[in-house]
């Protein structure tokens, strides 16, 4: 995570279960989105790679996965 004044928050988890690689990218998200609030984060901008997750998430595509949803 970076901060607007360029401060860099770097943290690493592992999943214990098998995982495609949408449901690392999803994780990653949720995880990511909790340590946000966490430290009272207000608003968070999230990048990624992936056109799937990026549109699932927005909404624009439909999850099919249960795992994901």
């Amino acid at each position: 995570m970076e901060g607007p004044n360029g401060l860099t928050l770097e943290q690493s988890f592992r999943f214990n279960f098998k995982a495609i690689n949408n449901q690392t990218e999803y994780e990653a998200l949720v995880v990511g989105h909790n340590l946000a609030k966490e430290k009272g984060v207000a608003r968070v901008v999230a990048r990624s790679g992936s056109q799937l997750v990026t549109n699932q998430v927005k909404g624009k595509f439909q999850i099919k996965e249960p795992q994901l949803v």
